[in-house]
């Protein structure tokens, strides 16, 4: 699973965001594909300029993040450390682009479902629960008044009990 950052964070909502406002998706493009749609938030590259780096390397990203040296300096070695840098892993490339991270899954709202990697809302959907996930996983580790944060679920505000 890859490591919660606010900045990981941060990088799947705005992807989200990008993509509910009609960002050009296609799953077959590296530019404009699941992970493509993240690095763009991420590395701030246009989805040609990504095309262009992605096109250094061979296959999806999937099989790009499997085989990919990152000492080589190739380009295509610079957008996969990009990714690795916000904390996501091989493993973690191949789950998004082909959305089937079972922790994720089974944190949808309504619970596990089967996505389909192809489908705009549903690469919109994960993103935003994985985005909560890793939220989830960050909040023990940040000293914040808990009054700040909204339940995820009901969406009413955590109340702080104060002995009287």
């Amino acid at each position: 699973m890859a490591k919660p950052s606010t900045g990981l964070v941060a990088a799947l909502r705005e992807a989200a965001r990008r993509l509910k406002n009609g960002a050009h998706y296609a799953w077959g493009h590296h530019g404009a594909c699941n992970c493509g749609h993240l690095l763009q938030v991420i590395t701030r590259l246009d989805e040609a300029d990504i095309l262009a780096h992605a096109h250094t390397g061979m296959g999806e990203w999937t099989e790009i993040a499997a085989e990919s040296c990152l000492v080589t300096g190739a380009p295509v070695s610079l957008l996969l450390s990009r990714l690795e840098e916000a904390g996501l892993t091989p493993a973690d490339i191949h789950n998004i682009e082909y959305l089937d991270n079972k922790e994720v899954l089974q944190y949808l709202p309504g619970g596990f479902r089967w996505l389909k990697r192809n489908i705009r809302q549903d690469v919109i959907e994960y993103f935003e629960t994985f985005a909560h996930l890793l939220e989830e996983k960050l909040l023990p580790e940040m000293n914040l008044p808990a009054e700040t944060f909204i339940e995820r679920k009901t969406g009413n505000r955590l109340q702080e009990t104060v002995p009287a």
